[in-house]
């Protein structure tokens, strides 16, 4: 029989204060990054209609895997789907920086955001219980608000001074993000009773 990881419920646990870094990190750097696309594609002349086009491209991405991210995340560490999702939006982001096609990275980072989004909801359940888990939903919330919010602000900011810039602390924004992950504390573990799959 497989050990349990949910070895310590607090809402202040490390493995939960990870997933909140984690989640504010990386809602701040999509919201940075829409501005700061947004900022390149006019810098590069790109005609007016590509703007919403890019917007689509993100939301496309990620109502096209939504079906099949649930059934990812409940297969594998949900600590480790998050990383890679990051991962993908490191990529995505970093990419942009060094000049592929705008429309190319963000659709990556579109991916990133549809596999990210139910383990990060899925995890709190293994990392906390009970009346504990209501509050790490809120905590959950409350960093995603603020993050949106200095995201954008910070994106826009950046992006009027200067857009490698304003690109460049999105890529970090998701460095810190998959290096949060990495303390997530069920990251590694194989599930013994599930040769197909990680611990969930």
């Amino acid at each position: 029989m497989s050990e349990s990881v949910r070895t310590n419920t607090s809402i202040w646990s490390k493995g939960m204060l990870s997933v909140i870094v984690a989640q504010f990190l990386s809602a701040f750097g999509d919201n940075a990054l829409l501005f700061a696309t947004l900022a390149l594609l006019k810098a590069q002349f790109y005609p007016d209609w590509s703007q919403p086009v890019l917007q689509m491209v993100f939301v496309g991405a990620y109502i096209l895997f939504a079906p099949f991210v649930g059934q990812i995340a409940d297969s594998f560490a949900k600590g480790r789907v998050m990383m890679v999702a990051n991962g993908l939006k490191l990529a995505g982001a970093a990419g942009i920086c060094l000049g592929v096609n705008p429309f190319v990275g963000y659709t990556l980072v579109g991916i990133g955001a549809a596999a990210y989004s139910p383990a990060k909801y899925g995890i709190l359940g293994e990392l906390t219980t009970g009346d504990k888990l209501v509050k790490a939903n809120g905590l959950m919330e409350a960093s995603t608000i603020a993050a949106i919010l200095l995201g954008s602000v910070a994106g826009g900011v950046l992006a009027d001074w200067h857009v490698i810039a304003a690109l460049v602390a999105c890529a970090l924004a998701y460095a810190g993000a998959v290096a949060a992950n990495l303390f997530i504390r069920s990251l590694w573990r194989r599930v013994q009773d599930n040769p197909g799959g990680w611990r969930r």
